[in-house]
């Protein structure tokens, strides 16, 4: 069996607001919304950012007034560190949530911030090195993509697992039978 991730569903208290601050903030679309059931008053929206999936993300209006996210956190991939510095921008931008500092987890370049309801998001990029993990290190977004790759070497070099990003991606398709 191969598990590939598909989506978060996440417990809300103001639906409009979260698809609001997903779209306008993470760019995520509307793709189907409906009740929960047949007869529930209850609707659930679906979103997503990709045309390969009907939904990345749920969410559902049934969360309690006093109740704590059931999530620690939803993580999104993108292409480079330009891209995490432009969400971390658009995070602080849009003045809803307070993003943390820049995270380097030796693998990868993060930012994480909360969302209107507090639930955390990470946005990422890979790093060009692979080092076991947990890792975590602070990351200075107004660094070049360059410079923190340097900087990257530098910080983890003599870390377990310290290796080329594609050679530990080689290995783990290998270790998968992709290969």
């Amino acid at each position: 069996m191969k598990l590939h991730w598909s989506h978060a569903v996440m417990y809300v208290r103001d639906l409009e607001t979260m698809i609001d601050f997903y779209n306008k903030v993470l760019g995520f679309e509307v793709s189907d919304r409906g009740p929960l059931g047949p007869d529930s008053p209850i609707e659930v929206v679906f979103l997503s950012q990709a045309g390969s999936d009907h939904h990345q993300l749920a969410f559902a209006p049934v969360r309690g007034e006093g109740a704590s996210t059931t999530l620690d956190h939803i993580a999104f991939r993108v292409d480079s560190l330009a891209e995490v510095k432009g969400v971390a921008d658009r995070v602080a931008a849009d003045g809803r949530s307070q993003r943390s500092n820049g995270v380097n987890h030796g693998n990868a370049w993060s930012v994480y911030f909360a969302d209107p309801e507090d639930n955390t998001i990470e946005v990422f990029c890979d790093s060009p090195y692979a080092v076991q993990q947990p890792q975590m290190q602070g990351l200075d977004l107004t660094i070049s993509e360059d410079e923190a790759r340097r900087r990257t070497e530098e910080q983890f070099r003599d870390a377990l697992g310290f290796q080329p990003m594609a050679d530990f991606y080689a290995q783990h398709r290998r270790r998968f039978g992709e290969e």
